[in-house]
């Protein structure tokens, strides 16, 4: 299996062994666009990997900060007592990137951005880049794809 990440439709599709799409899924990239900079708050491209998943029988709406559950589950009045958080929520599928000096080691290290494919608030819109790097989806999308793929996967970001 492995992913491939659309900058441009703002998609990501999941490939079965044998070559053939099995899901898609509508996504939201950066809102600043794609670029690899520490800082930049771009979707970073090229060949990733899932290097952790966290989140595994979480509820859908789950919030973490850190990488860690906040014992919170989104709801539009919590939104509404922190209307700055960049919500991430329900599962996170943690990025490290594979090609040194594009996405990999230094300033334009994906894992050390902490650059996640997670859910957010249904309320976001899906199809439109309004991320700061992150590559957001649907709950219950991400809840899906997480049990879908192990560590390891492959995650090609492309413009």
């Amino acid at each position: 299996m492995y992913i491939r990440i659309h900058i441009s439709s703002q998609t990501l599709q999941l490939f079965g062994d044998d070559g053939a799409c099995v899901r898609r899924y509508s996504v939201s990239t950066a809102r600043n666009g794609a670029g690899e900079e520490k800082g930049s708050y771009r979707t970073p491209r090229g060949r990733h990997i899932i290097r952790a998943r966290i989140g595994a029988g979480a509820p859908l709406g789950a919030a973490f900060r850190g990488r860690r559950p906040t014992g919170e589950v989104w709801t539009p009045a919590l939104a509404g007592s922190a209307p700055d958080r960049d919500w991430i929520l329900t599962r996170i599928l943690w990025l490290s990137g594979t090609e040194p000096g594009r996405n990999r080691l230094g300033a334009v290290d994906s894992m050390q951005r902490y650059i996640y494919i997670h859910g957010t608030p249904d309320t976001e819109p899906m199809g439109i880049p309004l991320s700061i790097g992150c590559v957001r989806m649907r709950n219950r999308d991400v809840a899906e794809l997480f049990d879908l793929v192990p560590a390891g996967t492959v995650v090609e970001i492309e413009e």
